[in-house]
């Protein structure tokens, strides 16, 4: 039996914008997959790449750690990363641990797809 993805990641496309969308808990378990989907994404060399958050609950070091790397990748191709949705819990992660001024972060995806 195939083993089942611990997240559901989507992507979409929007006016030359990938959009990925996670679905859950980004851990230890999910993050692997995240990862995979976001360099996906960055492979297809659309004009930007939006993690749209807006269904995650809660996200841990390793899903944090995931879009550091991600950032790492949008430098490197020169393709921006805006990240959008953040409730409050996810957006106090990310201000924690002082990353709110190191990403571009939008209220959602129509103003990360447009900015």
């Amino acid at each position: 039996m195939a083993e089942q993805d611990p997240i559901e990641v989507r992507m979409s496309e929007r006016d030359g914008a990938i959009v990925v969308h996670p679905d859950g808990e980004i851990g230890y378990h999910e993050a692997p997959t995240l990862r995979n989907k976001l360099k996906v994404a960055f492979d297809r060399s659309p004009r930007k790449v939006v993690a749209d958050l807006a269904n995650v609950d809660y996200m841990s070091t390793p899903g944090l750690a995931t879009l550091v790397e991600a950032l790492q990748i949008s430098k490197r191709t020169k393709v921006p990363l805006v990240i959008c949705g953040l409730n409050e819990r996810v957006l106090a992660i990310f201000e924690i641990a002082k990353l709110q001024t190191v990403f571009t972060i939008v209220g959602g995806v129509d103003e990360a797809v447009r900015g």
